[in-house]
């Protein structure tokens, strides 16, 4: 039985120790580097630290550096989080007020950089662990300490920016990450001969697939630099070059593409083989794009909150859709339950009738780190099943069943309202307009003070306009009130459309 992640980076280097493992724009490594430099870590954080299921922070620009960190942390015993060079002050403190972490790992350039945030404790300076001389020691210390993990230990914390904005911490043992590696490795048939384009951060819950994907089966792990999202002919050129034919992105790093008509530019029929996505609804209007360009490319949507170990349920696209139809989110993943529950907690089963999407099964979080009282309003006990304890998790999503028995998201219980006496799912109303030939981007907020709908747009279309088109497609009550112009939707740091930033301009 596997206990642990590490076990496969310890088959993998012994198996095809030669193999590039990661890439970045300055550095490669092979799986046999990518063990030796984890293992450095490990070693370091031991004779620092000397203690064992701790939080370990990970302030290291995007790059194979950060995976390296990851990874010597986990050797240690301990769980990795990680937090982004560039997120605001105020949020880094209350992390580190959740986590109160005894040690940081980052670079010799962003070490005086974290001293402007609220932590006392003991630094580890990446470049000088990997230039520092092994220890005669040193592996049999930390193959001892990783021999010592269960798979119930945590193996990482990230935090979730959450409807308010306001961060939790999201605890995903080892158990769960290889039980959700398992299934995708399966499904997708991964193998050592893939190289995956990294678009999602690392700390965000969609690089769990690419981390340990390619860790188990030996395939490469590709980092797309950041700046080709602004630039998608030259992505797409890049993802040729590089011969990524794997990518698991939001699909607002897909729609860039789209929108642009990158593709007119740029043939990948000989090279992407699968197109995952996940985080965020995509519009079909945008999939058939990709589809009409590379139709004979696998396409799938996962669905899933970070405290599910990333997704729960997903949908390999196998039909035709019209550009105003929704894509489905699926069937439950291998290992998972899916129930559908009204507001009596009743098993909702027949297509159409809408309920909260809550989850079982081993992919559960344990819970928001440091933080009881979150941790019990969204993983409750199973009112189905009263005889012995069984937590699902409440993920305050609406869905529906299709007359296929798939999935439907539709939205977010809290972006539910009631407007002119009815209840109306914000979604519902995005994607009507997201099916507009011109529109790639929208989204729709209500404005409790002025008690209308507003639809934010990346087009300039003025209200008339909008509802003389949607009112074939929605309810004249659905018919937004007031329509906001975005030339540059903003967008948060996992690449979503930034819905708190939005309701700044209400």
């Amino acid at each position: 039985m596997q206990a642990n992640v590490l076990e496969w980076l310890e088959g993998t280097a012994a198996r095809l120790p030669d193999r590039t493992a990661l890439w970045d724009e300055t550095e490669q490594m092979t799986y046999r580097e990518y063990r030796e430099g984890s293992v450095k870590i490990a070693g370091a954080i031991l004779d620092t630290l000397g203690q064992s299921k701790c939080p370990i922070v990970v302030y290291i620009e995007k790059s194979v550096k950060v995976l390296v960190s990851f990874m010597g942390i986990a050797y240690s015993g301990n769980f990795y989080s990680p937090i982004d060079i560039d997120m605001p002050s105020q949020r880094v403190d209350r992390i580190l007020e959740v986590l109160q972490p005894k040690l940081v790992i980052t670079t010799r350039a962003l070490r005086p950089e974290f001293g402007k945030f609220a932590f006392s404790g003991e630094f580890l300076i990446y470049e000088d662990v990997l230039a520092a001389k092994e220890q005669a020691d040193m592996e049999g210390q930390v193959l001892e300490a990783a021999n010592r993990i269960i798979d119930t230990d945590l193996l990482y914390v990230l935090f979730t920016s959450g409807s308010t904005g306001i961060p939790k911490g999201v605890c995903i043992t080892h158990r769960s990450v290889i039980d959700y590696t398992d299934w995708v490795t399966e499904t997708f048939q991964i193998s050592r001969e893939d190289r995956f384009g990294n678009q999602a951060p690392f700390y965000f819950d969609n690089s769990i697939l690419d981390i340990y994907s390619t860790m188990k089966t030996g395939a490469e792990l590709d980092i797309v630099p950041k700046k080709l999202f602004s630039q998608p002919v030259r992505l797409l050129e890049w993802i040729r070059e590089r011969q990524v034919d794997t990518i698991f992105w939001v699909p607002s790093a897909l729609m860039v593409v789209s929108k642009l008509k990158a593709f007119r530019n740029v043939d990948l029929s000989h090279t992407l083989k699968r197109v995952l996505f996940c985080g965020e609804v995509m519009p079909n209007k945008q999939l058939n794009i990709w589809r009409r360009h590379l139709p004979d490319v696998l396409y799938a949507n996962l669905y899933g909150p970070t405290e599910i170990t990333d997704a729960c349920t997903y949908y390999i696209v196998d039909r035709e859709f019209q550009d105003d139809e929704s894509l489905p989110i699926g069937i439950p993943m291998k290992n998972t339950e899916i129930m559908v529950l009204d507001s009596e907690d009743c098993l909702v089963t027949e297509a159409g009738t809408v309920g909260e999407l809550c989850v079982r099964g081993t992919s559960l979080s344990t819970g928001y780190y440091n933080n009881p009282e979150k941790t019990a309003a969204a993983f409750v006990q199973n009112p189905l099943q009263t005889a012995y304890e069984e937590k699902i998790y409440r993920t305050g999503d609406l869905v529906q069943y299709n007359e296929r028995g798939e999935l439907i998201y539709l939205s977010r219980k809290d972006f539910q309202i009631k407007h002119m006496g009815h209840r109306i799912e914000l979604g519902e109303i995005e994607t009507a307009a997201s099916s507009l030939p011109e529109i790639t981007m929208c989204c729709c907020l209500y404005d409790e003070k002025k008690s209308r709908i507003v639809l934010f747009l990346d087009k300039e279309l003025t209200r008339e306009e909008i509802g003389e088109r949607l009112r074939a497609m929605i309810p004249e009550y659905m018919l937004p009130g007031r329509v906001v112009y975005m030339e540059d939707m903003p967008l948060n740091a996992n690449g979503k459309i930034d819905r708190v930033k939005l309701k700044e301009y209400l």
